[in-house]
């Protein structure tokens, strides 16, 4: 007797439908799997931290697959423009080159719209005054097109207490207006007393609120959180120099980096760009030449 012959055949249906067996190769679980992080254009002046190595600084220049970053003390390194290769404020993000934007009217470090092969004017009678060297050299830096254009000579006081003489001795008039831009003036301070002592209306005295012009460059430039406290009675810009771990037995040489990192206004403060801006505004104002 013959066995019965079977009709069933194997099945790749379920009970609910179709089984596939087609599984994904990637079996991590999607908690492990790297989540993306923002792209961000590798733009001059842009400060980011390089995590295997810890080099802090900012861009100044991006070429193909590789970024230069400058550090607060000049050095430069370059890195590859690798996924996930650096931190900007803590997040890690992955740097790429810039696109090219269309053509923008150039413009001077200040903002100023640039004009092209325009001659310094003859300086003019007027003036404007800062407080010391370092003062007058950020503000060539920044504002120095813009000066040359209007005839306008930077000189400084060699401290404030200077200010009254250096007053008199230039006696103010419409067609020779006086501009100064003091440190530290706050009320209550000398420098604000010694500032109210100035009442020739052909005179403009104006401050920032910052103990020295250094602070008036924006820590983010320099790669530093801000600028430290330093307590009272001490010289500031060492001690500013030895909280940081700069080197404090040469500030001079500190602030020639400082304003190395300073490329246009958008690496000051705004309490000294607005101050600036209205001294210019002053001493051009007169007319005179």
């Amino acid at each position: 007797m013959r066995p019965p012959v079977s009709h069933h055949r194997p099945s790749s249906e379920g009970p609910s439908g179709p089984r596939s067996r087609q599984y994904s190769a990637d079996l991590t679980p999607p908690w492990k799997k790297p989540q993306p992080v923002p792209e961000v254009p590798a733009d001059p002046g842009l400060v980011v931290e390089e995590p295997g190595t810890g080099f802090c600084g900012a861009v100044i220049r991006c070429e193909a697959g590789t970024v230069t970053l400058e550090d607060r003390f000049g050095k430069h390194r370059v890195f590859p423009l690798e996924p996930r290769g650096f931190l900007l404020e803590g997040r890690v993000v992955t740097l790429v080159r810039p696109a090219a934007g269309p053509a923008r009217p150039a413009r001077t470090a200040s903002g100023s719209v640039a004009v092209p092969g325009a001659r310094a004017r003859v300086a003019r009678a007027g003036r404007i005054y800062v407080e010391g060297r370092h003062d007058a050299e950020l503000v060539e830096k920044v504002w120095g097109d813009d000066l040359r254009i209007e005839g306008v000579v930077v000189e400084y006081l060699e401290g404030v207490d200077h200010l009254p003489s250096i007053v008199t001795d230039f006696a103010p008039g419409p067609d020779a207006r006086l501009g100064v831009l003091v440190d530290h003036l706050v009320p209550g301070s000398k420098e604000f007393h010694i500032a109210r002592s100035v009442t020739s209306e052909h005179a403009l005295v104006v401050g920032h609120p910052y103990i020295d012009i250094w602070e008036a460059v924006k820590p983010a430039s320099l790669g530093i959180p801000e600028w430290p406290r330093v307590p009272r009675g001490q010289d500031w810009k060492t001690g500013v120099c030895r909280a940081l771990g700069w080197p404090s037995d040469n500030t001079g040489a500190v602030w020639q980096a400082i304003l190395k990192r300073v490329h246009s206004y958008k690496d000051l403060e705004p309490e000294l760009l607005g101050r600036v801006e209205e001294l210019i505004d002053f001493v051009t104002g007169g007319g005179g030449v």
